[in-house]
């Protein structure tokens, strides 16, 4: 999976802490941007719950958590507060991120289209310095590999 991404900046609705925002991204910081087909579906619940779960060991790593669907913010919102998330969620809902970032995909069988595929980007420095991408939308990322990564980026 090619994931060539010539600006990583970004401006989009976040929310956190029951607060929607205008989040305005510049990667200059080391940034997990964990891209997920949509809230409230059982693999996407697992995967955040996951990183809200390794949240603390990733930011001991250098890192701060982003999640990114293209689910409206009041979603997300719901989302994060049912499930406890304890980073931002980004709502692409107008789909420039996703295709900013090559992950556009459609689950046709399902009858979806222009959503977020499962991915992972660290992001430093204004460039992307790991991706991971899963081409089937069960699968979920492998954060061990992620762990390494940032471990390898912040020695």
């Amino acid at each position: 999976m090619t994931h060539d991404v010539d600006d990583v900046g970004f401006s989009a609705p976040a929310v956190t802490e029951d607060d929607i925002f205008e989040y305005e991204f510049e990667g200059e910081e080391t940034t997990v941007l964990a891209f997920f087909p949509g809230a409230f579906t059982s693999v996407c619940t697992e995967e955040m719950c996951e990183f809200r779960d390794s949240l603390s060991e990733l930011n001991d790593l250098g890192a701060e958590v982003v999640g990114v669907s293209v689910d409206t913010p009041f979603s997300l919102n719901e989302f994060r507060e049912q499930y406890d998330l304890n980073f931002k969620l980004v709502s692409d809902n107008r789909k420039e991120i996703i295709d900013q970032y090559n992950v556009r995909t459609d689950f046709l069988e399902m009858g979806f289209t222009g959503l977020a595929q499962r991915a992972l980007f660290i992001v430093n420095d204004g460039e992307v310095v790991y991706s991971q991408g899963m081409d089937d939308p069960e699968n979920l990322p492998d954060l061990d590999d992620l762990r390494e990564a940032l471990k390898e980026f912040s020695e």
